[in-house]
């Protein structure tokens, strides 16, 4: 007996260049582990900040006519963007997480379509990886800064003092002098 749950009625859409999208089934687990660690994180040091307020998977964002997504984590800080609808305008902070079915676009037209709606800081984080690249936007282009590893441990014994001294595990977040994330937490199981 197939039970449908009322959040699952409609099926996730998003509109991409004025084309709808079907979005990839319900998130497995991990995924859905290290959007809702991003989310923590973000959340816990914005917390009593007034400015800048995180949101989590769910929310439709608003970037024009033709591009509607629903990233998997984000920070709004002009809160004029924010409605009960959803955010209407680019956040400052956007987290994609990928998946085999999103990867080409997650990479592709909508890292595209956040550039071009000035999305200040743009993260594609893969599982598989355990990798965080991010892209800040310099002269209206999303360029990537620097790609963060979770090096497995057979691999981080193999390297020399030199080579773990080199290793960036920490991400500093670009909107923020104190907000340092480490990629490890981003990654991590309770």
């Amino acid at each position: 007996m197939k039970e449908a749950l009322a959040y699952r009625d409609e099926p996730l859409v998003e509109k991409i260049d004025g084309q709808i999208v079907s979005m990839s089934p319900s998130p497995a687990v991990e995924h859905n582990r290290i959007a809702g660690n991003i989310y923590s994180i973000f959340r816990q040091f914005l917390k009593g900040k007034k400015r800048c307020e995180p949101f989590f998977d769910g929310v439709d964002v608003h970037l024009d006519d033709d591009n509607i997504f629903v990233p998997d984590v984000m920070i709004v800080c002009d809160r004029s963007k924010i409605r009960p609808d959803g955010i209407y305008g680019a956040p400052d902070l956007v987290v994609e997480i990928l998946s085999p079915s999103t990867l080409t676009r997650d990479r592709g037209i909508k890292k595209t379509v956040y550039e071009r709606a000035g999305v200040r800081e743009y993260w594609i984080v893969d599982p598989l990886a355990k990798s965080v690249e991010v892209y800040h936007l310099r002269e209206g282009k999303l360029e990537l800064d620097h790609a963060y590893i979770v090096y497995p441990d057979w691999e981080w014994e193999r390297m020399t003092e030199k080579e773990k001294a080199a290793a960036r595990l920490s991400v500093k977040v670009s909107l923020y002098d104190s907000l340092d994330v480490d990629v490890r937490e981003v990654f991590e199981a309770f």
